[in-house]
């Protein structure tokens, strides 16, 4: 409000100086004479006043109209000029917003459109580092993957775009299924941005496929110190990658790195089962038990599995069944009423052929948690106790439609696996299988069926019938169990005897 009054009052103070000015002008007298071709004008002091003004005004547009044709010679010259700044800042604008609308368009999932504004953009604003990412992401959308290919190349040769175009055709390679080259390109852009986690996943599980154990190794030790991975997470990975490497310690050609590398993986993760194994046996294979049984035992107190309980066996090979009953005590009184514990106690004492105390060993686990596995070894107590054909012939029939109980499963993609293996072969996942129940439990009667005759006795040689034998070994319901049928089996024929 006062500032509005200030500016009036100022404004009536310069009007009522000109008019005093004028006032004053027009009551002096002279004047300034001009004579121009012998003809003489005369001016008053006021009319001299505005003619001199018109003058300067008329010298100033002058000026400004030479200089506008200066401007537009060099204009159409070539030169730079506010003239061509005025219309370069015209078609960037213009550029720009071509450019953003193609990012939208891009976003919105309308891949011709994108491609369109892009190719709109990349004309106008002549910037290849803006301009060819969007081109080349358009271009995947419409499927022109040539397109995309040629300008993720342009990219590449770009030092400040390098990463963005070798990391686009490393994405494609991956489409294609081409792992091989995909890997490779994961590490150059890996060596160009040592910390990006993106690009240090793709090449851990490309490494981890193609069975690159040390450098995924590698790439999980980087993960850690760009603190993209919790130490404890860390350590449970390299032990399984270093437990990956030892894989083949038990081949006749295996190496003492290999057993080192068992080792290691075993000290890393104690509470990994398939590490613990293979350290026992790597242990056992240097002619030390002792070490082998204190990693059994300590593995078997996080978890009892049944691949500790045969690695336990390995350590002496050549007892008899009452004295690994006895030496089997180490592991069966860490946890004596989980399921494992008795399963595992029960065929101890049917390979011992004490009957009544594999009963015992086995209590409630059949009505309480029975599968195939509790149903069999049913089925051989009832066989070594001189049952008749028909009641183990009933519990076969149960353990043929019961599930296998727990089992290697990949928490990603619920594929029940044969064995550990650090990928899973269904979805390809690392260190994703784990040992438990399956959510939908497999049943064993397309394979289990293979198992009457062998404790029925009816199946003859199985050296006359590969196929049966084979699949018998290939599904495994119960690997420990079917051996301690057959011992059963010969036990009732001596009686008969």
């Amino acid at each position: 409000m006062l500032w509005s009054l200030f500016k009036i009052l100022v404004f009536v103070a310069i009007i009522g100086l000109l008019a005093l000015g004028g006032h004053f002008l027009m009551q002096t007298s002279g004047g300034v004479q001009i004579t121009i071709a012998g003809t003489e004008f005369t001016l008053g002091p006021l009319q001299s006043v505005i003619a001199l003004g018109v003058l300067v005004i008329a010298v100033w547009l002058f000026f400004k109209l030479l200089s506008l044709l200066i401007a537009t010679l060099k204009f159409l010259n070539g030169d730079e000029t506010a003239l061509s700044r005025y219309f370069d800042r015209n078609r960037e604008q213009k550029g720009y917003q071509a450019l953003a609308d193609g990012l939208m368009a891009l976003a919105s999932g309308e891949g011709r459109v994108a491609m369109t504004k892009a190719t709109k953009a990349e004309k106008l604003l002549n910037k290849s580092e803006l301009t060819d990412l969007l081109v080349a992401q358009a271009a995947e959308m419409t499927g022109d993957t040539k397109k995309a290919s040629d300008t993720y190349k342009k990219l590449v040769t770009n030092n400040a775009t390098r990463f963005v175009g070798v990391r686009g055709i490393m994405k494609q390679k991956l489409a294609e299924g081409d792992d091989e080259t995909a890997r490779k390109l994961a590490e150059k852009a890996l060596a160009i941005k040592p910390r990006h986690e993106e690009t240090q996943d793709v090449l851990l599980n490309l490494q981890t496929k193609a069975q690159d154990w040390a450098g995924a190794r590698s790439t999980l030790t980087s993960k850690l110190k760009a603190g993209y991975l919790p130490r404890d997470v860390f350590k449970r990975r390299d032990a399984v990658l270093a437990l990956s490497e030892a894989k083949g310690i038990l081949d006749e050609d295996a190496t003492v790195e290999q057993q080192e590398r068992a080792i290691e993986a075993n000290r890393l993760s104690p509470d990994l089962v398939p590490a613990a194994a293979l350290a026992a046996r790597a242990y056992i294979a240097k002619g030390k038990p002792r070490a082998a049984t204190k990693i059994l035992k300590k593995a078997w107190e996080v978890q009892p599995h049944p691949d500790l309980a045969h690695a336990f066996a390995e350590t002496v090979p050549d007892e008899t069944p009452e004295q690994r009953i006895k030496r089997f005590t180490a592991l069966t009184r860490i946890h004596p009423e989980n399921m494992e514990t008795r399963l595992i106690l029960a065929e101890l004492n049917i390979v011992a052929e004490d009957f009544p105390e594999a009963r015992r060993a086995l209590g409630d686990v059949v009505e309480q948690q029975g599968d195939a596995r509790a149903y069999t070894l049913m089925a051989a107590i009832e066989r070594g106790e001189g049952a008749s054909d028909a009641v183990v012939q009933g519990w076969l029939a149960r353990a043929l439609n019961a599930p296998r109980g727990p089992q290697w499963v990949c928490t990603n993609c619920h594929d029940i696996q044969p064995e550990w293996w650090p990928v899973c072969q269904n979805c390809g996942s690392f260190d994703t299988l784990s040992w438990q129940t399956p959510q939908t439990p497999e049943i064993a009667s397309a394979t289990g069926v293979h198992m009457l005759p062998l404790i029925v006795g009816a199946l003859e040689d199985q050296s006359e019938e590969p196929e049966v034998a084979e699949r018998v070994d290939e599904v495994d319901v119960v690997e420990v169990a079917a051996d301690a049928v057959e011992v059963a089996e010969e036990a009732e024929a001596q009686k008969q005897a």
